[in-house]
């Protein structure tokens, strides 16, 4: 992997999480820093200008109202995907679909020759339907296969999270 250039670009929320409570740092959070350390990769954290609620209902409210529209929130900053091979994107699977934030960055860019690596945190969906969707939006790239892992595993057993993410890096051949 040394040879390609890795970013590392996820989107991740704090606050009253499911299963897991109230935490400082999100899932997704947690595995994209376990990935970037693997890989080398760059860090980049799609946050929305606006952030969500800090408790869960009225977070996944507000997202659910994102979905059901097609929003486009408007995020933070912002990094050039077109100077990287590989693009490990991550994301909480949020009613069946990634974060309309997600959208945002993928929309911003050219995905053309790009391979894409999805991860998600989850509490029992796995990645459900994203990767489809994900293939749909980023038009010509190369996708890998992606990881799930459980909200509550990235949170309360962090070395379980990190072999599962190793044993999913090391079958990976870019």
């Amino acid at each position: 992997m040394s040879e390609k250039k890795i970013l590392v670009a996820f989107f991740s929320r704090a606050g009253e999480n499911y299963n897991v409570g109230y935490i400082k740092k999100g899932n997704t959070h947690i595995i994209a820093e376990m990935i970037a350390a693997e890989t080398g990769g760059t860090l980049f954290h799609i946050e929305p200008v606006t952030p969500y609620p800090a408790g869960y209902d009225e977070c996944i409210e507000v997202a659910k109202k994102e979905l059901n529209a097609n929003a486009r929130p408007e995020i933070k900053g912002d990094v050039s995907v077109e100077d990287y091979d590989v693009i490990f994107l991550g994301y909480p699977n949020w009613w069946g679909d990634v974060p309309m934030a997600v959208y945002t960055f993928i929309e911003k860019h050219d995905w053309h020759g790009k391979i894409v690596v999805p991860f998600c945190t989850h509490e029992g969906s796995g990645l459900g339907a994203t990767e489809s969707r994900l293939k749909r939006a980023c038009v010509g790239a190369t996708f890998m296969k992606g990881l799930a892992v459980q909200g509550i595993t990235a949170q309360n057993s962090r070395s379980q999270a990190g072999q599962d993410v190793a044993g999913w890096l090391g079958g990976m051949n870019f």
